[in-house]
């Protein structure tokens, strides 16, 4: 009965204690807040004090993760959130008017921001980020991060595979600003955020420096400011120095040592088939591995790798006057100087 008396008294008291807490009329603030700031905004205006100066956009870029690396069709597939913080003249309040409301968050289609793409994108929706509130500060400061997955184009170029190192821009800007509207500025010197990067199981990140580029197009007389990131990675050769280096030194050792047995030798028959058919499983495997682009022919394939090893092998069968002639027109075909012999 005493506890029934009393925790009627005592409800009550603490419900007035939580309705008088500081933060209780957050809500009716933020709501007003809100009324007054959006209610007059027009999206399309550029939100600056001063329309002859241009708005100052911050620029940076958080590598999370390499997701592939397309040689065939001269792709890089990232995971990357981009930051963007500018100031608008049109989101300013005194937080002591609003209950002490700092900051807001809201929808991107509410608010003004910069059409930032990326100029090399191969997305077929050409933006691949995802739209997130903008976090608005009661000084107008406004900060944008917007995370996506981005598909850009790259030169891939195999020459020295696979002991290649691959550089990839990835190039972005405004659409329609010019550099006298619109004002992008590196947001760090040291070039993209790569803290959070994730390991790839095919390539080192060796950097990525960022630059501020102006550009005057063909198309229009007034110059446009671009960030352009370099992603520069490097093939990692464990997989492929076990599956192709060393297969392609211990074949070439048996072809060498083909010559050294008598040429009336049975051995010598079934050594130098041996290495035919370990050579055509070889081939085979290195077809498949090689990057399938004619841009440029890697030199693991050029005449004086793989393909000397069919001769050596094939060589090392035949009687040894053969051989010599064999040897002459193969140097005769590469000095290209066969009608003069």
């Amino acid at each position: 009965m005493i506890l029934r008396e009393f925790a009627l008294p005592l409800m009550a008291t603490a419900f007035l204690i939580v309705a008088t807490l500081p933060g209780s009329e957050q809500g009716p603030h933020e709501k007003r807040l809100l009324n007054n700031l959006l209610g007059p905004y027009n999206v399309l205006e550029r939100p600056v004090a001063n329309e002859s100066e241009p708005l100052e956009v911050k620029f940076g870029l958080t590598l999370q993760q390499i997701i592939d690396v397309d040689e065939k069709n001269q792709l890089l597939i990232t995971n990357i959130w981009l930051s963007l913080e500018w100031n608008d003249y049109n989101l300013r309040w005194n937080e002591s008017d609003y209950g002490g409301v700092k900051d807001l968050r809201i929808t991107p289609n509410k608010l003004w921001k910069p059409d930032v793409l990326m100029y090399n994108s191969a997305d077929e929706g050409f933006d691949g980020t995802f739209q997130t509130n903008v976090v608005v500060k009661h000084n107008g400061s406004c900060l944008y991060v917007p995370p996506g997955i981005f598909k850009s184009t790259c030169k891939i170029d195999i020459t020295w595979f696979p002991f290649d190192d691959q550089h990839c821009d990835m190039k972005f800007g405004s659409w329609t600003y010019d550099g006298n509207q619109l004002d992008l500025i590196l947001n760090s010197e040291d070039g993209g955020d790569l803290s959070d990067f994730i390991t790839n199981g095919e390539w080192y990140l060796l950097g990525m420096p960022g630059k501020k580029n102006t550009i005057v197009y063909q198309c229009c007389p007034e110059p446009y400011v671009d960030v352009t990131f370099t992603i520069q990675i490097r093939r990692r050769t464990l997989y492929y120095f076990f599956n192709l280096i060393v297969p392609c030194v211990l074949i070439s050792s048996m072809a060498l040592l083909g010559f050294t047995l008598p040429p009336d030798s049975g051995e010598k028959l079934t050594l130098g088939v041996t290495i035919l058919l370990s050579l055509t499983v070889f081939l085979n495997l290195v077809a498949e591995t090689l990057p399938q682009v004619s841009d440029a022919i890697p030199l693991l394939g050029t005449k004086r790798s793989l393909s000397d090893l069919p001769v050596l092998a094939i060589s090392s069968v035949l009687p040894d006057e053969f051989c010599v002639s064999l040897c002459i027109c193969d140097c005769c075909v590469r000095a290209r100087d066969c009608i003069n012999i």
